[in-house]
């Protein structure tokens, strides 16, 4: 029997000029976040040379505020059911505020992840409260889809300003100047939506479950931990032992979850097809956003030499062709099933990387962003779409969960991009890279661990063993890029057969 992405909820009133009004409010955090993982990526060469983190410390610093955000995002959904979504928007908010300003100011590679993994904790507060929000503002299929759409366009609109923003800022300002954006943004947020945004809660929550918190964090943690191990150093106790004592402490969650009679996690959505599908192409497609962005942002800084604000402008058509994409596919899906779309734009995806395998080791440029034009492309459409499957596939009361489940796909998606194809760029560089002789044992360790840190080091050099260190840390950086590049088609096929099997139930909205 086909279902359609239409839903399982009857339709309500329509929604008015507040509800629209409150979604451009709901719009701030969904741009911040987006802005922050973008600015960052791009701050990453600034802060290599300000704070000469190693090599695990810099992929810590991207990975730890997204890890600490997938660990929670399914807890603080359930708090908001019970205390309001609006209201853990507006404290998660005040919080993720004056951690930002923290953050700008710290003097250590160390004390930056713990500001990260601070911001993880009030961002995990953030992005369920706007989805479910907007599940229970806008009722009307097509109305949801739109908004769904925004909510979408948010995101990439969000990573394309990131690094325009964060390109003038790291050319005007220190390093620390990209977590300052955090602060214009919420504060607009604090004041109007108490007016604009209705509250919205589960009227028969459960109670809280600590043991339940724990459990999602004691698998989550591990898992991931274990993944970044075993892109770094292969198989080994290291990375193995990490991931069973997730899957250990997996087990006890998912069962008690099945027994709870209302669980912080309903694992019977799994069960779905259509909100299962949807939820993996979600996944798949942030992972390689993310990961080519971890690359892309170096490249265009460290290897082809581009200013911060140069880099921004170069990946701004990709980026703006994902917000293009994304809206263009809305009026598709009543013609179009959705799942020829969500597969469209994950076989896309797997074109662009196709373009990066042929072109990216040559260090061309031109052939990067067409690639990162055609995957942005395709992330667009299939977001979109995933996203709205994952929503109308549940009952409204379920929102909330929903939602949960969906951003922890996103913040996984992000850890693993960064985690996987990130750690085997650096393990490239690390194994390729030729230092020259005569260097002192901590410029040797430094040139070894990071391409930015290989820069700093040339900088301190004679022009002969400088300029022979900088083409060899550049050659040894891109030496990665066919292997990432190759994962990234695989992994995009596959989610594209995935997608055509659980979502083949969809039907468009004729």
């Amino acid at each position: 029997m086909s279902i359609s992405i239409a839903t399982p909820v009857v339709a309500k009133d329509r929604a008015g000029r507040r509800e629209w009004l409150g979604l451009l409010v709901l719009m701030l955090p969904v741009l911040l976040v987006a802005a922050d993982n973008t600015v960052l990526s791009f701050a990453i060469p600034s802060i290599s040379l300000a704070l000469n983190p190693s090599g695990t410390e810099l992929l810590w610093i991207v990975d730890v505020y997204s890890l600490v955000l997938a660990g929670l995002l399914v807890p603080m959904g359930s708090v908001g059911d019970r205390i309001g979504r609006r209201r853990l928007l507006l404290i998660g908010s005040a919080g993720f505020g004056v951690v930002s300003v923290l953050a700008a100011f710290v003097s250590s590679g160390e004390m930056l992840i713990a500001a990260r993994a601070v911001l993880g904790f009030f961002g995990a507060m953030l992005m369920p409260a706007t989805l479910s929000l907007i599940r229970n503002m806008f009722t009307d299929t097509t109305q949801r889809r739109t908004a769904v759409a925004i909510w979408a366009a948010g995101f990439s609109s969000g990573a394309a300003l990131g690094p325009i923003a964060g390109g003038f800022l790291l050319e005007h300002f220190w390093w620390g100047s990209v977590f300052l954006v955090a602060v214009p943004v919420l504060i607009p947020l604090l004041v109007l939506a108490p007016f604009f945004v209705p509250e919205s809660r589960d009227p028969a929550p459960g109670p809280v479950d600590p043991i339940s918190i724990a459990l999602a964090l004691l698998t989550m943690a591990p898992v991931v931990y274990g993944i970044k191990a075993l892109a770094v150093d292969g198989a080994g106790a290291a990375s193995v032992a990490p991931i069973a004592v997730g899957l250990f402490f997996g087990g006890p969650f998912v069962r008690r979850q099945l027994r709870r009679r209302i669980p912080m996690l309903d694992v019977r959505l799994f069960r779905n097809p259509v909100f299962s599908g949807a939820l993996t192409a979600n996944l798949l497609s942030i992972f390689s956003l993310v990961g080519f962005i971890f690359f892309l942002s170096q490249h265009l800084q460290l290897v082809a030499e581009q200013s911060p604000l140069e880099a921004g402008l170069t990946m701004l058509p990709g980026l703006a062709l994902t917000i293009l994409a994304g809206l263009a596919v809305v009026p598709m899906v009543r013609r179009i099933k959705p799942s020829y779309v969500v597969a469209g734009g994950l076989l896309l995806n797997a074109v662009g990387y196709y373009v990066v395998l042929q072109t990216g080791h040559q260090g061309d440029v031109h052939g990067v962003m067409a690639g990162f034009m055609i995957l942005g492309a395709g992330v667009g459409a299939g977001e979109t779409i995933s996203n709205d499957l994952i929503l109308s596939s549940v009952p409204a009361t379920k929102a909330g969960a929903a939602s949960a489940i969906s951003e922890t796909a996103y913040e996984l998606g992000a850890v693993l991009g960064t985690a996987i194809l990130g750690s085997i760029v650096t393990a490239a560089y690390q194994r390729n890279v030729v230092i020259p002789a005569g260097l002192s044992g901590p410029d040797q360790l430094v040139a070894g661990e990071t391409l930015g840190g290989a820069v700093d080091v040339a900088a301190s050099l004679p022009s002969g063993p400088g300029q022979a260190l900088l083409e060899s840390a550049k050659a040894a950086f891109d030496s990665g890029v066919a292997t990432t590049a190759a994962i990234g088609v695989a992994l995009m096929v596959s989610a594209a057969v995935t997608v055509l099997l659980t979502l083949r139930s969809t039907k468009a909205d004729r």
